[in-house]
């Protein structure tokens, strides 16, 4: 959003600099992104002066060149060559001199001394449209004798130089999206804050009645339309508006219309309140509706579509229930302000935020006026606006207001109510306000105390304030303009560690989302809308935005393929990221949907450095991560090979016979449909599953063991289908209290072994806490493991 300053300071007198400004926006939340100058005219004519031309004559040297000298009032002649096929001696022209820049659209020239065509030149006697006056360049400028030579072309001008805020405003803050709303909010900052500032605050127009109107009013639903004014117009003329109304609208990137337009363009930007301008002379019967109309009406906008209408949308329509604009968003082709326009039907309204946003939703349209209505305007600028907008009509277009406003409000917008707790403010800010800034802060802006009861207030929120209805965004309110830079970050934080019980789901999603983002995984957000090659099982919308977004989508596989193509195509091939998200099945006519983690790698597992080789990920390096989620919850893991043709290998862990995960290597075919030409490897956990299945064992610390922990290795030979899952469980039923960690740490397969055979290497630890193991305590537990290798797994030792 564009906040030009000039425009600004029309409802706030300061002495700030625009720079210190900009600090103070941000400060309370009005983010400036940036400040730009505007000039009416660029350049503001520096280095132009008025000249007068002495002598005329033909250039020696070209046909279509004259030399002429010219006198700019500074005691030196110039010379000067000119192409212009009406320069003439006796001219008073606007000279540029030597040193000075010429702009010509994105084009700018520097005024030097040069030879053309064998001829000094000295300066350029300047067109209407080098000087970027207007696009006329059939001659130069020829000026009357009210001109003085010498003085500054500038100086019978009224230039306007202007800078330009750029605000990135948060959606909820429709109360900002004007001018007005601005300074209101800069001027509540500087008010509390003991800077100097008056606020001009927006009262309506003393309105100049003349007779009577025939035109009619009437809103049939009150829901859809709270809040209507319409004012007639007669004897307008609609022309260019004025130069300074032009420049206020160029300067935040509109282009001005017509005066008509442009006045409801300067009400909407300077107080946020949308304002439409219909033709009365086009309005069949003289009367205006609010309502609806038939579901399958045609109806042809401004810009010339023609749009068929779903039958909820707020319509404007003429006394013969003809549509003439859809309220709040865009007007009809038939009802515009045109040059021939000498009755004008102006309207100010409140519409149902609600049905104006679903209105320009299903149309596609994103207008000025529904970007605010959707959010909720102000009710009680309604009238403010359209008086000050009768007031400018008069005096710019020549109109006249005829009768009174036509006004349909049956029952006013109330205030918010709310109770604020001195206590709540205090927890939630971490320092303590005094109660009677609070008060100040909260008058600032234009909400009422209503009454001080035990340690809090009873406060009333204006309606233009849509966004603050609780108490935390009051709380929220009062530190924007307390300030946030007052808030002293603590010294010293203290804190009693809480055992992590994963009571809820969302405790243990959270637990998940931190350990996975504390070693270096991405979180990702994906739509659940998306397309399907394979339409079985799927959940399809019954009203798609798009046929790419008709289903909900069966796996987050998809989408995260989508992010690791986004990301490899742009030169960043290490993938490690992570979706919490639902997956949607429609399965023997009903419908289910799941929560799922989804882990995808890819590329390297470390970034590169001159320390360490390159090393990619791998099936191993996602199954570790999967591993150090689920023993948080305790689980009891089993491995079994899984078939699934989104995997080439692909592995189910299961716990109790239920699935906690599935991962695997993504297939070929999946990643070339996806454009990737590297590895990847993908897990899902089911959550709701890992949640049943968690164990509530309560987990217990021990110290750290006096005696020293033993450790033993074994070389085993064993069979190709032997895996290190069936030797670990093997391992882990051996009844000896002392065994501990087991590991494979070695793997090899090739020659010197006999066919069909695989060498294994692991280690056990062992451990006695109690006093330090003997050797034939670790004899016996070395032994019985051997014997349960050979004797379950006919296994060798090597």
């Amino acid at each position: 959003m564009k906040i030009s300053n000039n425009w600004l300071k029309q409802y706030i007198k300061t002495d700030l600099k625009t720079e210190k400004i900009g600090e103070y926006l941000t400060d309370i939340g009005l983010e400036v992104e940036g400040i730009e100058k505007y000039e009416s005219v660029k350049g503001s004519l520096e280095g132009i002066v008025v000249g007068k031309v002495l002598t005329c004559e033909q250039h020696p040297n070209a046909d279509k060149l004259k030399k002429t000298t010219v006198d700019v009032g500074n005691g030196t002649i110039l010379n000067i060559v000119c192409g212009a096929p009406n320069v003439a001696a006796g001219q008073i022209v606007p000279v540029a001199v030597v040193g000075t820049t010429i702009y010509k659209g994105s084009d700018k020239l520097v005024m030097q001394k040069a030879k053309i065509r064998g001829e000094y030149s000295e300066g350029m006697i300047c067109a209407e449209d080098e000087l970027g006056l207007s696009n006329d360049h059939c001659g130069i400028m020829v000026l009357d004798e009210s001109y003085k030579i010498g003085d500054p072309f500038s100086k019978y001008f009224e230039l306007t130089n202007d800078e330009v805020y750029e605000i990135g405003l948060t959606p909820n803050r429709t109360d900002a999206m004007s001018h007005y709303g601005v300074a209101r909010d800069l001027h509540a900052f500087l008010s509390t804050n003991q800077m100097n500032s008056e606020f001009e605050k927006a009262v309506s127009k003393t309105l100049n009645i003349e007779g009577t109107t025939d035109f009619q009013l009437e809103v049939e639903d009150s829901e859809l339309c709270p809040r209507y004014i319409g004012a007639v117009i007669e004897n307008v003329k609609v022309t260019d508006s004025p130069d300074w109304l032009k420049n206020r609208l160029k300067a935040i990137g509109l282009s001005p219309i017509n005066n008509i337009v442009d006045i409801t363009n300067y009400i909407l930007h300077g107080f946020g309140q949308p304002l439409h301008a219909f033709d009365g002379g086009k309005i069949a019967g003289k009367k205006v509706k609010v309502g609806t109309v038939k579901e399958g009406t045609k109806f042809i906008t401004l810009d010339g579509v023609e749009r068929k209408l779903n039958g909820t949308e707020i319509m404007i329509k003429d006394g013969e229930n003809n549509p003439i604009c859809i309220a709040g968003v865009f007007g009809g082709e038939h009802s515009g302000v045109s040059e021939n326009t000498k009755t004008i039907f102006l309207e100010s309204a409140y519409f149902n935020p609600v049905a104006v946003r679903k209105g320009a939703k299903f149309h596609g349209l994103n207008t000025d006026a529904s970007f605010r209505f959707e959010r909720g305007v102000d009710p009680n600028l309604t009238r403010t606006a359209i008086t000050r907008a009768i007031a400018m009509i008069e005096e710019i277009a020549g109109g006249k207001l005829s009768g009174q406003l036509l006004e349909h409000y049956p029952k006013k917008i109330e205030n918010h109510y709310v109770i604020l707790r001195f206590t709540k403010v205090e927890q939630i800010l971490g320092t303590k306000i005094h109660k009677e800034k609070i008060k100040e802060i909260l008058k600032a802006l234009e909400i009422e105390v209503l009454n001080e009861i035990p340690n809090g207030l009873e406060i009333s929120i204006p309606p233009y304030r849509a966004d603050v209805t609780r108490e935390i965004d009051v709380i929220e309110e009062i530190l924007r303009i307390y300030g946030y830079n007052k808030i002293d970050s603590p010294q010293k934080i203290s804190f009693t560690p809480v055992k992590l019980s994963f009571d809820d789901q969302d405790a243990l999603e959270n637990s998940w989302a931190r350990a996975l983002q504390s070693n270096g995984f991405n979180e990702v957000m994906n739509n659940s809308l998306t397309s399907v090659k394979d339409e079985t099982n799927a959940v399809k919308l019954l009203n798609p935005l798009s046929s790419d977004l008709a289903f909900m989508r069966k796996s987050l596989l998809e989408g995260l393929l989508e992010n690791a193509d986004y990301n490899i195509k742009r030169k960043n091939p290490d993938i490690k990221f992570f979706e919490l998200g639902k997956i949607y099945h429609k399965i023997a006519g009903k419908y289910q949907e799941r929560k799922q983690l989804a882990i995808m790698v890819s590329g390297r597992n470390s970034a590169e450095n001159w320390l360490q080789p390159k090393s990619a990920t791998d099936f191993y390096f996602l199954k570790s991560y999967v591993k150090i989620l689920l023993d948080q919850l305790n689980l009891n893991i089993e491995e079994k090979a899984l078939e699934d043709s989104r995997f080439s290998d692909s592995l189910e862990l299961l716990s109790n016979g239920k699935t906690v995960a599935r991962l695997g290597k993504v297939s070929k075919e999946l990643l070339k449909d996806a454009d990737i030409d590297q590895d990847c490897f993908y897990a899902e956990i089911e959550l709701e599953n890992c949640q049943k299945l968690r164990s509530t064992e309560n987990l217990k610390f021990v110290d750290i063991p006096k005696f020293n922990k033993i450790r033993r290795d074994l070389a085993l030979l064993i069979d190709r289908n032997v895996s290190y899952n069936d030797l670990y469980k093997a391992a882990r039923k051996n009844p000896s209290k002392f065994l501990g960690n087991i590991n494979l740490f070695d793997v090899y397969e090739g020659k010197n072994l006999p066919e069909g055979k695989k060498s294994y290497a692991m280690s056990f630890e062992l451990l006695n806490e109690e006093k330090t193991l003997e050797e034939k305590d670790i004899t016996e537990v070395m032994n019985s493991l051997i014997n349960t290798f050979k004797k379950e797994f006919s296994a060798e030792l090597r």
